[in-house]
This record gives structure tokens, sequence and C-alpha cells, in this order.
């Protein structure tokens, strides 16, 4: 029996790959019948920078201040997703059938993509990646390569398009 792709989880970092990533997304959805759950995933803030804002401000003052940024950083990119979805799909994500939903999480990016993919049955994911030098990604690993080791179900990477020199 062949594979049926029901559910596509688009997770984006909104950098410089996303619009022929999205537009993979987009192709699949349409072949198969499938809707698009987009996600977007805010790393925690590092120890460091909560020690620094502890030392300088009294500890409610500051979870109040982080969670103010996190919830204006998430509306930020609700808006940037919508806005994409509409340059892209010449219509509001949630006038488009292929958008079933734009989520913004907070937690550690690969755990966060295949957690979230788990919740909302997804079948396939569908994300970008870049590298930097063979070097860093052999020391730090990207979040595509923690993905594909963490999930249980196929992940398509779309590489960054290969710039043409100048």
């Amino acid at each position: 029996m062949l594979p049926q792709l029901k559910r596509i989880l688009y997770a984006t970092d909104l950098g410089e790959n996303t619009r022929s990533v999205f537009r993979y997304a987009i192709s699949l959805a349409q072949c198969y019948g499938a809707q698009i759950s987009m996600l977007h995933t805010l790393e925690p803030l590092g120890t460091t920078g909560a020690a620094l804002l502890e030392a300088y401000l009294p500890r409610e003052t500051a979870e109040k201040l982080h969670q103010n940024a996190l919830e204006e950083v998430r509306e930020k990119m609700q808006q940037r997703l919508a806005a994409f979805c509409l340059e892209e799909l010449n219509m509001s994500w949630e006038e488009s059938h292929l958008i079933a939903d734009i989520a913004v999480l907070d937690g550690h990016s690969a755990q966060t993509i295949v957690n979230y993919s788990r919740q909302i049955n997804a079948d396939l994911i569908v994300m970008g990646t870049h590298s930097y030098s063979v070097v860093t990604e052999f020391l730090i690993g990207s979040t595509a390569r923690k993905v594909t080791q963490l999930s249980t179900i196929p992940v398509l990477i779309v590489p960054l398009p290969e710039k043409t020199p100048l």
C-alpha cells in the first residue's frame, strides 16, 4: 500500500531558505490533497542570559519581562507567517484549504518539531537546512540532522539553493 500524506508539518526558521522550502510543502500538499501545519520554534533563554537578567532585576520582574517578550515575539511570528502565506498563496492562511494551522512554540527546536509532529499526527516533516562548514556541522549538528534522528516519520530536507557567483 502506498503511503498517504494527509498532514504535512512545515517547520520554518523564516530564514533565507523559507520560500523554497514552503514551495515544496505547498507542492506536496497539492499533489496529495494534504494540509500543512506551519511551525516556528522559539529557543529558550540560555542560562547565561537568564543569569544576567536575574542579576539586574528581581526574579519576578525578569520572569514577567521574559514572558512579555515571548508573547510579543510569538505574535510577530504569527503575523509574519500569515503574511508569508498571503504572499505565496495570494490568500490568507485561513482562506486556504492547504494551511491547517500556524503554531509558534517554545522549546529546543528539534525536539519541539518532533513532539509537534506527533501531536498533530503528521505524515511528513518538511524543513530546510543550511551548512556553514563540515566542521560546524560535525561539532554542533543541525536541527535538521537532529530531527531526522528523533523522528519516526519521514523528513524531507530541502537544501539552501546554490548561489550564483557574481
